[in-house]
């Protein structure tokens, strides 16, 4: 018995390697990014790297504060997750130049967010005398956690556009809306206008502003819902393999890859 003991600390031990070897990497990249916004003047820039290096420090402190286990594959992803959204898709713009980065994301951070959501449900049902909860119960509640996160982030981001007149909600041109505001009997009805080519603003002074080229501005709005959408694709997969876990953990292995754990020691 001690044998497998010793086997499985060991097969721990190195695992847990990778993903202190990608931490330090990736470390080790944000703090040369950090020097060449400073040298370029960028302090905006610079900002984010030193919240990325916070960022990347917390699932470590986490681990020894409440005495938890991160399993290498969820630290690892963790880890690369934040590393392409602070430092790849703000200061280098792959939000910008790479096709559904954005969505890639969301739909990363809706599967984290129900993995670690099932992770603490399932520690307080294991630890817990009075309480059994049901694998159902456990991968809908798992579910309900991600999304809920999913929606807090989209108010986040709807705040600081609002309040500190940003973009976070992505901008975009659409070529169609539909809107009951061109009806002009005001009747409720949606009026539709197709093949919108042109867009110009004027101010109040009928001075014009902007002209956008290529359809209408949609200010937000298809952004935001396609971030809740592929975050509900990606909440619904771990759920899925979450309840199939708890059913049977011996064989059904692959969301324990995501579980986790407590720290006895």
């Amino acid at each position: 018995m001690s044998k497998i003991m010793d086997e499985l600390k060991r097969e721990y031990q190195e695992t847990k390697k990778s993903s202190i070897i990608v931490y330090f990497i990736l470390r080790f990249l944000v703090i040369l990014c950090l020097v060449r916004q400073i040298m370029l003047g960028h302090l905006d820039s610079a900002l984010l790297c030193v919240l990325s290096l916070f960022l990347l420090l917390l699932p470590i402190v986490i681990q020894r504060r409440f005495k938890i286990t991160l399993p290498n594959t969820l630290e690892t992803i963790i880890y690369i997750f934040i590393f392409a959204a602070e430092i790849l898709g703000e200061i280098y713009n792959f939000y910008g130049h790479i096709a559904n980065w954005d969505l890639m994301l969301h739909t990363l951070n809706g599967f984290l967010c129900a993995a670690i959501g099932l992770s603490l449900i399932d520690l307080l049902n294991n630890n817990s005398k009075s309480i059994k909860l049901s694998s159902l119960y456990v991968a809908l509640a798992s579910f309900c956690f991600s999304m809920t996160i999913g929606v807090c982030w989209e108010f986040f981001e709807y705040g600081f556009d609002k309040l500190l007149n940003m973009d976070m909600q992505k901008d975009e041109i659409v070529t169609s809306i539909t809107s009951v505001e061109f009806d002009p009997n005001m009747s409720n009805k949606a009026i539709k206008i197709n093949d919108i080519d042109k867009t110009i603003l004027y101010n109040s002074n009928d001075e014009e502003l902007i002209t956008i080229e290529g359809g209408y501005l949609d200010i937000g709005l298809n952004d935001t819902m396609e971030d809740l959408f592929v975050n509900f694709i990606g909440a619904t997969v771990y759920s899925i393999l979450g309840y199939f876990y708890i059913k049977n953990r011996h064989k059904y292995n692959l969301a324990s890859k995501f579980i986790i754990t407590k720290n006895d020691e």
